[in-house]
């Protein structure tokens, strides 16, 4: 094992036994994985659903005690010294909140500061430190049921900053967002990390998320790691290819043959209505062809009523993974 990573794993085991009596079976959630993480990296933690993401997390929080195997967060054994891991990480969780609904988040930020034994001026003075360096020094003030989920995401991260933990845990912390709000958030995230030195650990079923705050992705499914490698890496081999939803103005004739080039394929042509607009799908290679360059195509050919650029799912990306393999 690694000494100094911000996490270092070594053949890590969970498994979960179901059923009764004769009925019993064993299920490997997490079979032997081994892999660090380095004090400041932010690393994508990614997998289909049941691929044992949650219950790693589990384990490196301490909430879950392993099957096998070792495991130090921050030179910690969480599951041996969790009251003092707590200390040291923050948590996020884009389903649970640590907020009280009713109060204003200030009046929470200040009680989750008293469970972790902070002075009373130094919650303060961190309250206002991060409502400066998040935008969310007015959201402070307002009941958090009154705010928008994007508003109450920026307060929640507060909170798992509050106690300036060396790690932060994010499950699915943009879930709900709209596109605009998602993009701060990746901003925030990015922000704290290049600030602060925070080691972020991310899980996402959002490529986008993967794309724009992790350094580093690993794959997990089935309780094994079958991916290891650098974004830029990933972003070459495997999130290489976007789509283009197009919706013209009623009237407009879209031609598929003004479009052809290299890396460039539409998939599909189809009205609408019968009488109304048109909507063409287009799956761009952009290791051949830039978005841009079809975009400038695409939009000579008449005025648009909507566009949406999209990337490949997860799944996609993981079948890739697979394909690679073979």
């Amino acid at each position: 094992m690694q000494h100094g990573a911000a996490i270092d794993i070594d053949r890590l085991c969970r498994r979960f036994t179901t059923g009764r009596r004769r009925d019993k079976t064993t299920v490997e959630a997490v079979n032997g994985i081994s892999f660090s993480v380095d004090r400041g990296e932010r690393l994508a933690f990614i997998g289909p659903n049941g691929a044992g993401k949650s219950t790693t997390i589990k384990m490196l929080t301490g909430l879950l005690y392993p099957s096998d195997g070792e495991a130090t967060v921050l030179g910690i054994v969480p599951w041996e010294h969790r009251r003092d891991l707590a200390r040291r990480i923050g948590t996020l969780f884009g389903q649970r909140s640590q907020l009280w609904a009713e109060l204003p988040a200030r009046d929470s930020l200040r009680m989750l500061g008293a469970i972790f034994d902070l002075r009373p001026t130094h919650v303060d003075q961190r309250i206002g430190e991060l409502g400066a360096l998040l935008g969310a020094t007015e959201l402070f003030d307002r009941p958090v049921r009154t705010l928008s989920l994007g508003q109450r995401m920026r307060c929640e991260l507060a909170a798992a900053m509050l106690h300036q933990p060396d790690l932060l845990f994010l499950d699915e912390p943009t879930i709900g967002l709209d596109l605009l709000g998602k993009k701060l958030f990746r901003e925030l995230l990015v922000g704290l990390n290049e600030e602060l030195g925070t080691t972020v650990f991310l899980t996402s079923h959002d490529v986008s998320d993967i794309e724009f705050v992790a350094d580093r992705a690993i794959v997990i499914n089935e309780g094994t790691i079958i991916y290891d490698d650098l974004v830029k890496q990933m972003r070459r081999d495997l999130l290489a290819t976007k789509r283009l939803n197009i919706v013209y103005q009623a009237g407009v004739v879209v031609d598929p043959v003004l479009l052809a080039k290299p890396g460039v394929a539409v998939t599909a042509v189809t009205a609408v209505t019968a009488v109304t607009a048109e909507t063409i799908v287009i799956d761009i290679d952009t290791t051949q062809c830039s978005v841009s360059d079809v975009l400038t195509d695409a939009l000579r050919l008449g005025p648009v009523l909507d566009l949406t650029v999209l990337d490949p799912p997860l799944e996609q990306v993981i079948e890739e993974i697979y394909r690679g393999q073979q």
